[in-house]
């Protein structure tokens, strides 16, 4: 069910690029992170295909593809320990299947608005730095569970 990029060369920057900082790549998808100024957990998980909405997938692509995005969260809940996990998958701006998952803390410039939304404070940035030095853990922990789950069956 996934169709093929229609799009042309260039058209696409998720097609293009593998937009953030390569944290793992399987035959269907990759996480990546985001690395978005004021949030340092902020993650993506990207269809390989170019397809613009979650219905375009099979059932089993959906299954697969939620999957993923349950082992980030996880890792993330897991390692960080959030306030809240916000999850979305708009592709208002990038028309290509992508969902993001962010930990949130009490103290980011936006809690608890959306992180596109106006700042609520200003940014922490020492309790930012605290978040980003835990990252390395966080990456190698997505790895493992991913590379795991993919030796079950992912492909």
């Amino acid at each position: 069910m996934s169709a093929p990029s229609t799009g042309g060369a260039g058209a696409c920057p998720l097609c293009d690029s593998d937009a953030g900082a390569l944290v793992w790549r399987g035959a269907k998808l990759r996480v990546i992170h985001a690395q978005e100024a004021g949030f340092p957990a902020f993650y993506r998980v990207i269809w390989a295909d170019h397809v613009a909405e979650f219905s375009d997938l099979s059932p089993a692509d959906r299954q697969h593809c939620m999957e993923a995005v349950t082992l980030v969260e996880q890792a993330l809940r897991e390692q960080l320990a959030p306030a809240k996990i916000n999850l979305a998958s708009l592709g208002n701006v990038v028309p290509h299947l992508h969902w993001h998952v962010i930990a949130r803390y009490e103290w980011d410039s936006h809690f608890p608005a959306p992180v596109w939304a106006h700042p609520q404070r200003e940014c922490d940035t020492a309790r930012e730095t605290l978040v980003a030095e835990r990252l390395p853990a966080l990456h190698a922990l997505m790895r493992e569970r991913l590379e795991r789950w993919a030796d079950l069956g992912e492909q």
